[in-house]
């Protein structure tokens, strides 16, 4: 159906509900002239007369009004339809693909997923949780979830929490057989539990501050994991030596599973963010994510 075509029936019903021409008319912000032509265009088109005009009232024939029992309902149909779609215009549909570091999406990611899906339910979202440095627009992500160290100097960076501080820890039953460090050199002679960054081979290398510089040490751990919950559940049960960050280790020392250890060599660094490239920010899928975001991140945005 083409657009004069719609038009002409529009101004059918219009006659038909509101009973004349003009009132018609102003319904439809149209003048009574161009109504009038209007309606002899489509009965020309059709071949058959739909209204009786006379000059004070329209009444419509038979065929008129077989056409308005028929039409009525269509139109209202449509009408419902196209309101339906207009809604659906404002709001934001697509799919975003979310790249991030395991604690991060732990953290910041997950416990807010089921209301991003609630409010934003025409929004598909893809997340891969993995600790490996990523390029984020190359392999496809929109955003990424990653630590402070790891930001790229052309992203926009949306801080999600708090420093971060990691610390030593192990079972008060290997501490009683293997005694408390002194100092990071010492865990040289303890069993320590160490972890491998995807893609390295060698162990991550465990930092400690003191006297306003960094300090790492290179283990050889009895257990490695590519994955720090892991090496944490074993330090539970007496393996060894664990280094996490304090928030994650401080409900095993709560229930006196695990004792912090060298507190005092340990520093807060930056924490988790969310980082997008400033090109994506016109995405209204991108957006709408970056905006619930911030609304639950402690800090104004950065970058």
């Amino acid at each position: 159906m083409r657009g004069t075509e719609f038009a002409e029936l529009q101004g059918f019903m219009a006659i038909v509900t509101h009973g004349s021409f003009v009132r018609g008319a102003e319904s439809l912000n149209i003048t009574p002239s161009a109504l009038s032509q209007s309606m002899k265009a489509l009965e020309a088109r059709l071949g058959v007369q739909l209204l009786h005009r006379t000059t004070r009232r329209v009444r419509l024939t038979e065929a008129g009004e077989r056409l308005a029992a028929r039409l009525e309902p269509a139109l209202g149909e449509l009408s419902a339809a196209l309101a339906d779609a207009s809604l659906l215009a404002d709001r934001p549909r697509g799919k975003i693909r979310i790249h991030a570091m395991r604690l991060g999406s732990r953290l910041y990611l997950e416990p807010h997923l089921p209301e991003f899906l609630d409010e934003y339910p025409e929004i598909k979202v893809d997340v891969c949780v993995d600790d490996a440095a990523v390029d984020t627009v190359a392999d496809g992500y929109d955003v990424s979830i990653r630590l402070g160290e790891m930001l790229d100097q052309d992203f926009v960076a949306l801080p999600l929490g708090p420093p971060i501080r990691q610390i030593a820890a192990a079972a008060p039953d290997y501490l009683e057989r293997f005694g408390h460090p002194a100092s990071p050199a010492d865990l040289r002679d303890h069993r320590c539990i160490t972890w491998r960054w995807p893609g390295h081979l060698g162990c991550y290398q465990w930092e400690f501050f003191r006297n306003d510089r960094w300090l790492r040490v290179t283990l050889q751990g009895v257990l490695s994991f590519n994955d720090q919950r892991l090496a944490l559940e074993a330090a539970v049960r007496g393996a060894g030596v664990a280094f996490w960050a304090e928030d994650q280790i401080k409900p095993y020392v709560a229930r006196g599973e695990l004792v912090p250890l060298l507190e005092d060599w340990s520093a807060p660094f930056e924490g988790f963010y969310l980082c997008f490239p400033k090109q994506n920010q016109k995405s209204s899928v991108l957006r709408c994510f970056i905006d619930f975001m911030k609304e639950r991140s402690p800090s104004p945005r950065i970058g």
